[in-house]
């Protein structure tokens, strides 16, 4: 694959693979960063790159393997040196096209704030393939060329996904 290929890649699949490294990252900057790091590391192993072989997966592939040797990274230098993390409290609420009231438009900013929260609490093998779903509009067969495992798992990791999710949100909602 050349450049020019790589680059009708990037615009045809960009936006997906930068919604999906948002829901990875999970703040502005760790996303920039990783969906640059993302395609430079695609850049740099576009030769093993077919663009009839699913290249949406590919790149999707590649930016979790990056978050996970981010993740890994980070981790291991926390227990060298431990820092105090800040939290970053400057996240722009999501606004409804239709919202007629601001009553909505506050109550669909904290369900999707709640649904965001149940997402986060899910390991990684349940997390990543509902993310690849939902974010990047990948099938269950793109998902497992991705992930290298058969379409069944995906499936039931979905399902599973959906279950902890929806057991989580009723617990909230009775509180």
């Amino acid at each position: 694959m050349d450049i020019e290929e790589l680059s009708e890649l990037i615009k045809v699949h960009g936006k997906a693979i930068y919604g999906f490294c948002g829901k990875l990252a999970g703040n502005k900057a760790d996303t920039d960063d990783l969906y640059q790091e993302t395609f430079l590391k695609a850049m740099e192993v576009r030769h093993k790159m077919n663009a009839a072989q699913n290249p949406k997966g590919f790149l999707i592939s590649i930016a979790i393997r990056l978050r996970k040797n981010n993740r890994r990274k980070f981790a291991w230098r926390q227990r060298i040196a431990p820092t105090a993390e800040l939290n970053e409290a400057v996240n722009k609420p999501c606004q409804p096209e239709g919202a007629a009231t601001p009553e909505d438009t506050v109550l669909s900013q904290e369900l999707s704030g709640m649904i965001q929260a149940a997402a986060d609490r899910l390991n990684d093998k349940l997390k990543i393939p509902l993310y690849m779903h939902y974010t990047a509009d990948m099938s269950i067969d793109e998902i497992a060329s991705t992930l290298k495992v058969p379409p069944g798992t995906v499936k039931s990791r979905l399902y599973q996904a959906r279950q902890a999710m929806k057991k989580t949100l009723e617990v909230e909602s009775r509180e």
